[in-house]
């Protein structure tokens, strides 16, 4: 690879040559590199490197996070976070193109293009969301009680609700919060945590929790 300005550089990619991308960060001596299209058709490169572990802050506290559908993520803090989507102009953008392709005759060159509008449009609101996904299973998560643990389907009362029909507890909390607890438990008492680290309900993940920072370096083409 080679740089060419404050914000392009060039790899050197096998039967083809020297193919300019643009940089979405500083790109530290890398090992290897793939390169990509998604459906919208863009493409990408991306380099893996390894750089220098970040050590946690030490404070000991565990936060649970939940994507739900009432909102976009709830803390087991009680906070509750919503995604961003495509900001207005984008909205408004994607409505016109939605509204010409409408219009297009079908096997045309334009409503080709028009597909291809679009599609980039959606991809940076797929994009945004990508960044608030944990790969981690949910089940039960919202339909078990976190002060008494009992599971039951009928407990969520709505998309928002949760109310625990156990006697002696009654708890009602906020869903996705309630959702967001018990991942909190699972983590420490090995539930959704421990299956997304190779283990089960009985004991502690059997693969090594990998250290901060160790992704590949993505950087858009």
């Amino acid at each position: 690879m080679r740089q060419v300005n404050r914000r392009w550089s060039q790899v050197r990619i096998p039967k083809v040559g020297w193919v300019r991308f643009r940089r979405s960060r500083t790109v530290p001596d890398a090992r290897s590199y793939r390169i990509t299209r998604d459906r919208a058709g863009r493409w990408h490169v991306a380099f893996a490197a390894v750089p220098d572990p970040i050590g946690a802050p030490g404070t000991g506290g565990v936060v649970g996070v939940d994507r739900g559908v009432a909102v976009s993520a709830a803390l087991s803090t009680g906070e509750l976070l919503r995604c961003p989507g495509l900001r207005p102009g984008e909205a408004a953008r994607l409505v016109r193109l939605q509204r010409r392709l409408a219009r297009a005759r079908r096997g045309s060159k334009r409503r080709a293009r028009l597909v291809g509008q679009i599609a980039r449009v959606q991809a940076r609101e797929v994009d945004r969301r990508k960044d608030w996904v944990e790969k981690i299973n949910p089940a039960w998560t919202s339909q078990t009680c976190n002060t008494c643990g009992t599971r039951d389907r009928a407990a969520r009362e709505s998309q928002a609700v949760c109310r625990c029909r156990c006697r002696g507890c009654g708890q009602q909390a906020h869903a996705d919060v309630n959702a967001a607890r018990n991942s909190v438990l699972g983590h420490q008492w090995a539930t959704t945590w421990v299956t997304a680290r190779g283990g089960d309900a009985n004991r502690r993940p059997a693969n090594r929790e990998p250290q901060h920072c160790t992704h590949p370096l993505l950087a858009d083409g």
